[in-house]
């Protein structure tokens, strides 16, 4: 599980990092992301919030992973995650 954590505070902050890049607002390119990955398929990160980056086999093979891990939690976790979450963007956009 550790392993796993790793994984995701990696995606979170290279997430951050290309909408910081790009100029676009986090909050709303962050949730998109976290809303396909906690329901959608790995596909639909390719051609919804990723759709625009060019995501090679390894970041693929990666995301797939991550996928993975966050449909074997139980919903009460995943529920948990998504309200933590909006609530740290609700406090960076009211900071």
């Amino acid at each position: 599980m550790k392993g796993s954590s790793a994984l995701l505070l990696a995606a979170v902050l290279l997430l951050c990092t290309c909408g910081r890049a790009t100029g676009e607002d986090n909050s709303e390119f962050f949730m998109e992301f976290l809303q396909t990955l906690l329901v959608g398929s790995p596909e639909e990160l390719y051609e919804g919030p990723l759709g625009k980056y060019d995501v090679n086999a390894n970041a693929k093979a990666a995301l797939t992973e991550l996928k993975s891990c966050i449909d074997g939690l139980q919903s009460m976790h995943k529920e948990a995650m998504v309200n933590l979450l909006a609530q740290v963007l609700g406090s960076e956009n009211g900071a």
